[in-house]
């Protein structure tokens, strides 16, 4: 705001300038006193920021034009409007009454010319004044807006960094308090059926020559502690360990959701059918291949919108990654679809590709039943 009003002054400054210089006045001097006192004023006004100084060299401005413009040159009235507005602005916040109070000049310029001349001069800064100001205030707000972004940004990144140090500490602390789950586990059923049977093995063993019958009896229950404590083994393992068809749908939905939010796309995955005949094997090859595709379409696809549908089929599973890009027309393979197309023939699958209709990758892998 305070280049344009610098800016301003000076073009009516160096207009009074010239029209002076062309005129034959005696009074040359006082006119160089006025004119560099009105400058030496108006930069004083953006050297002192604050304070009621300021608001003192700001009413002197004004002023100043006015005894100029009776005893050194008329002209000098013409910046009256500027000053004025700077100074009243501070004061009087409805802007038409701003513009009313400018044309007080108008009761003592006494030419009807010069009169007319202010009239357009002061509309004229009038509106500049005013445009300045709104532009200064929407740009003071948006540099405010800015920095409240900014402080919402550090705010939001450091509560992310909290929040992953977070879960990683409660990811350690799950882990360990699941080894000690199952270390007391083991040393509670599994390790007392051990000893168990250690003991009754030993002790056959010591009366195998003096009563075979008893060390027989003594190995009979060794062997059914240790069918308990294998069996035992076997069913803690079983519990511990996932479905195989949920280790697959929740990593395939995990990446999708960060992909989501990381590249900002409306990405929506849905599934059909029993996903739980998949095999792992074919999970591992659909992630792939889904992955591949979905970096293309980030690439290459300008799209607004992404589906991926997993849809297991009486015979084949079919995973679908659509998007509304612009497509293509004639397709040029490169290592990401032949990639795709290798890992799916391992399988005896096949990949289809259609760029028609934004664009399209379909992996077909066939259903073994087994």
């Amino acid at each position: 705001m305070e280049q344009w009003l610098i800016f301003s002054k000076l073009t009516i400054l160096i207009y009074i300038g010239l029209v002076y210089t062309y005129e034959d006045s005696s009074n040359i001097a006082l006119f160089i006193i006025s004119f560099f006192t009105y400058i030496c004023l108006n930069i004083a006004i953006y050297i002192i920021k604050k304070g009621i100084l300021q608001y003192v060299i700001i009413f002197l401005s004004p002023i100043l034009t006015i005894i100029a413009h009776f005893y050194v040159e008329p002209l000098f009235i013409l910046l009256f409007a500027m000053n004025f507005y700077e100074f009243t602005t501070v004061f009087l916040k409805k802007k038409f009454i701003l513009y009313l109070f400018s044309f007080l000049p108008f009761t003592f310029i006494e030419e009807n010319e010069l009169r007319l001349f202010y009239g357009l001069v002061g509309a004229l800064s009038f509106t500049i004044f005013f445009i300045i100001e709104k532009c200064t205030n929407k740009f003071i707000a948006f540099e405010m807006e800015q920095d409240q972004m900014r402080k919402d940004i550090q705010r939001l990144t450091r509560n992310l960094h909290e929040n992953e140090e977070y879960i990683r500490q409660s990811d350690y602390m799950a882990k360990l308090e699941e080894r000690n789950r199952l270390s007391q586990e083991i040393h509670d059923q599994i390790g007392h059926s051990m000893t168990g049977a250690l003991i009754q093995m030993e002790a056959a063993k010591r009366m195998i020559e003096i009563d075979k019958e008893k060390a027989a009896e003594l190995l009979q229950n060794a062997i059914h502690i240790s069918s308990e404590g294998i069996e035992h083994i076997r069913l803690t393992l079983k519990n511990m360990k996932p479905a195989v068809e949920k280790i697959g749908i929740n990593k395939m939905r995990l990446f999708i959701d960060e992909f989501t939010v990381k590249n900002e796309f409306k990405t929506v995955f849905l599934h059909k059918g029993n996903i739980d005949i998949i095999s792992p094997i074919q999970w591992k090859v659909m992630y792939e291949n889904i992955t591949e595709a979905l970096t293309n379409c980030l690439k290459y696809s300008d799209a607004t919108f992404i589906s991926v549908e997993i849809h297991v089929l009486n015979k084949f599973i079919k995973a679908e990654v659509k998007d509304n890009g612009k497509g293509i027309d004639k397709l040029k393979k490169g290592l990401g679809i032949v990639g795709m197309e290798e890992r799916t023939a391992s399988l005896n699958g096949k990949v289809i590709i259609d760029g028609s209709n934004g664009f399209s990758v379909t992996t077909l892998l066939p259903l073994d039943k087994k």
